[in-house]
């Protein structure tokens, strides 16, 4: 078995690690679908908690669920142990303990030597169990007091800790994400809520969903494989780079940022294939006729809505799109005070958190930050086409034109420090607090 995964590592240019690591990962789409086939939900729980901590340590070794238990421990001791302000406790903690892993581990080091370690499924359950301390916080909160979000995600009742361990590890799921809420697991594994037999039929099949998720995924690494030996990141080093002229520098640049998306496309396209085929992807129906399901709950990134985004506001709503949900919910929201408006503060201190959650490397501190700044200058070129009179459509369209093209630019020129910091570990000394 060694030497099989030797040969396929050496066939695609990956180490082993990875190669075990990316094997494990695309098994959570067989995992995922047998979910459906285990009967009652205390069994499903346990089948959850099992496949979950089995592939974290085919992947990353028995350490890796050590560490997961953790922040799960933490975040549930806190929900036991003080109920009204779990929420706090838990995030603070959660953060503390995933900002030690970082620092102890830096990842991009474990990935330049050919390895591989446990902080990125570490970040999604960091996630998952401060989202769990926080809805049930929320649960002793006034109804009229709450935001839609809360209403929906608040827990009344405390989870058992078989349906907690199920919902952190959930047939691997913290793997890659998508980040999903406890209340939304339970009602899964239950069969109640959207989940429940309704008049638009029982729960609809996944396997067409799943297929067009499986073929963007191979389209995805296709793309990958096809374009990064054109555009690699080792050129941003090589002092022949310093001697090209802007515009080389500047499509190389995109085409780099280009080139690296791919790869993230092709992840979380398997991610999304591993929620459909179990069902937890489901979101409801269509105002259709006839009604067709949704699969939201499964969806990481709209593709063409990324690489065509008119404004970069637009970024977050379709890149990360589980995470970009949690942040908003969880931070950004949280930090707007009863009748006041949100504004810089709540945006820039929930980029800031963001990109804390990415790793600690100056690279990653610096996009988060920058992509704060850059959201804001797209809220001001939009607000200048709006103060455009309605008769100078052509002006109009020069300023969404130009919102565009001031997103395009900026975004792949910031993107720059987040993907080459990693791959500079040893020339640049982390930034550690």
């Amino acid at each position: 078995m060694e030497l099989d995964m030797v040969t396929m590592a050496a066939s695609i240019g990956v180490s082993v690690p990875v190669i075990r690591f990316l094997l494990c990962f695309v098994t959570t789409i067989p995992v995922s679908f047998l979910w459906r086939l285990v009967p009652g939900p205390l069994a499903k729980h346990l089948y959850s908690a099992f496949t979950g901590a089995l592939l974290s340590y085919l992947s990353f070794g028995f350490s890796s669920n050590l560490h997961f238990l953790v922040p799960m421990l933490l975040g549930y001791a806190a929900m036991v142990l003080y109920r009204p302000k779990c929420g706090v406790i838990t995030f603070f903690l959660g953060f503390g303990f995933l900002i030690g892993c970082h620092v102890y581990y830096m990842s991009g080091d474990a990935w330049k030597q050919g390895g591989i370690d446990a902080t990125g499924a570490l970040m999604v359950l960091t996630l998952k169990v401060i989202s769990c301390a926080m809805n049930y916080n929320d649960g002793l909160l006034k109804e009229e007091d709450l935001r839609e979000a809360q209403k929906k995600n608040r827990l009344i009742k405390l989870p058992s800790l078989i349906e907690y361990f199920g919902y952190c590890l959930c047939c691997g799921s913290h793997f890659a994400g998508p980040v999903y809420e406890m209340k939304d697991y339970l009602d899964w594994t239950e069969g109640n809520g959207i989940w429940a037999h309704s008049d638009k039929g029982p729960s609809p099949s996944p396997y067409v969903a799943t297929l067009r998720a499986l073929v963007q995924a191979a389209i995805c690494m296709a793309m990958f494989l096809y374009l990064s030996p054109s555009h690699p990141l080792s050129w941003f080093t090589d002092p022949a780079y310093q001697e090209w002229g802007f515009w080389r520098k500047l499509s190389y640049q995109y085409m780099s940022g280009f080139t690296m998306r791919w790869k993230y496309y092709f992840i979380w396209s398997i991610s999304e294939a591993a929620m459909i085929i179990s069902g937890l992807g489901f979101s409801g129906w269509s105002e259709s006729s006839p009604p067709k399901p949704k699969w939201d709950r499964a969806k990481v990134v709209d593709i063409l809505g990324f690489e065509l985004a008119k404004s970069s506001v637009l970024l977050p709503l379709v890149w990360n799109i589980q995470v970009s949900t949690w942040l908003r919910h969880y931070v950004y929201e949280r930090l707007v005070k009863k009748g006041k408006k949100p504004g810089f503060f709540q945006l820039l201190a929930t980029q800031t958190v963001s990109a804390v959650w990415h790793g600690l490397y100056p690279g990653y501190i610096i996009f988060f930050v920058q992509s704060a700044l850059m959201i804001a200058g797209s809220r001001v070129i939009y607000q200048w086409e709006k103060a455009i009179p309605t008769n100078m459509a052509l002006v109009k369209k020069a300023f969404a034109v130009m919102n565009f093209a001031y997103t395009l630019l900026v975004l792949n020129y910031s993107c720059v420090g987040f993907m080459v910091t990693p791959s500079l570990s040893s020339k640049v000394k982390p930034l550690i607090f």
